[in-house]
């Protein structure tokens, strides 16, 4: 009986970790669309207010990079290997369209982030669950800036 309860424990730690290895990749995939939405709009930003968006789209990629290796790392530590498809970027030609996609693909990585802190707290991960109550931190940020930013905007 104690053989086999010991057994089950591990299958179901096993599993956990493979679940928590898949979502932690989409969190990755969601660090490389971020980067990749930032570098691209602050490229093609257009209008009187360029410079001034272009530098708030180029401030956020160190952060993005920074999470990304970090969601790397851990998948590594815990066996997984990270993906390296970005989900994709919404197009945008207008500066309120692309800080609309921003202000979008905040929340949904501060609802990710809320789900993966859950889950590391459930898997007994207390440093990845600390470290992920950082990034919604800082996700956080980003939402209420942009936020503010489109708050103001003409329509």
């Amino acid at each position: 009986m104690i053989i086999h309860d010991v057994q089950t424990a591990i299958r179901n730690e096993e599993m956990m970790k493979a679940a928590l290895i898949k979502a932690l990749n989409e969190d990755l995939a969601g660090e490389y669309q971020a980067m990749l939405m930032y570098v691209t709009y602050a490229a093609s930003v257009t209008g009187p207010h360029r410079l001034v968006l272009r530098q708030f789209f180029l401030a956020e990629v160190p952060e993005e990079l920074a999470h990304a290796q970090f969601l790397a790392d851990k998948i590594t530590s815990l066996g997984g290997q990270p993906l390296t498809e970005p989900r994709s970027v919404p197009m945008a030609t207008s500066p309120r369209e692309m800080l609309a996609s921003v202000l979008a693909a905040e929340l949904q990585a501060i609802a990710d982030y809320k789900q993966r802190t859950e889950q590391a707290h459930e898997f007994g991960d207390k440093g990845l669950s600390a470290h992920l109550e950082t990034i919604i931190e800082e996700e956080t940020s980003h939402y209420e800036e942009t936020e503010k930013i489109l708050r103001g905007w003409a329509q």
